[in-house]
């Protein structure tokens, strides 16, 4: 691989004084991407952290409003009044509050993923093995279970017969 197709230049030559392009490589290792701007390659890092004060603040305040509340459910639960119901959500509240905490590092992760990555994994082809799942039952197998000739099953039975040769007809038609 060149030296160019993994570095980056800079339009100005180090301590020179004087304008030019200066190569300085960078191992093909780094999360970082190269980008040719105008002839330039501009590095954009994969790494780079974002700010998002109003969405850590939304967390934290999220995440102490639902301990505020285990903790004033479980007030109520030590109270001469209190239930098996207050001390279920006592328990119930911190666990919201760590929900919060998940889903924000969630949304980290998935915001800052690679959308190639994300792209490669839509495009994989999965299967259900045949063998997971139980088959599915048939009118004449229900029938014969039964033992009976239940007039509903035998229209059933018709009217899947009649689909099936319309489908016959439709894929007649769309072949001329």
């Amino acid at each position: 691989m060149s030296e160019r197709a993994w570095g980056f230049e800079s339009p100005l030559a180090h301590g020179s004084g004087r304008c030019g392009r200066v190569t300085a490589p960078i191992p093909p290792t780094s999360p970082s991407r190269a980008i040719t701007v105008s002839g330039t390659v501009v590095i954009v890092s994969g790494n780079r952290r974002r700010s998002r004060p109003a969405l850590v603040l939304l967390v934290v305040a999220g995440a102490a409003t639902c301990l505020a509340l285990g903790w004033w459910q479980w007030e109520r639960f030590e109270a001469v009044g209190g239930n098996g119901q207050n001390l279920g959500y006592a328990f119930q509240w911190p666990l919201f509050a760590v929900f919060f905490i998940y889903a924000y590092r969630r949304f980290v992760q998935l915001e800052d993923a690679d959308p190639a990555e994300a792209e490669k994994a839509a495009d994989e082809v999965r299967e259900i093995p045949a063998d997971v799942l139980p088959p599915r039952p048939t009118v004449d197998a229900v029938a014969a279970e039964d033992g009976s000739d239940d007039l509903e099953i035998l229209q059933v039975q018709q009217y899947n017969e009649y689909l099936a040769e319309l489908a016959a007809r439709e894929n007649d038609r769309s072949t001329t």
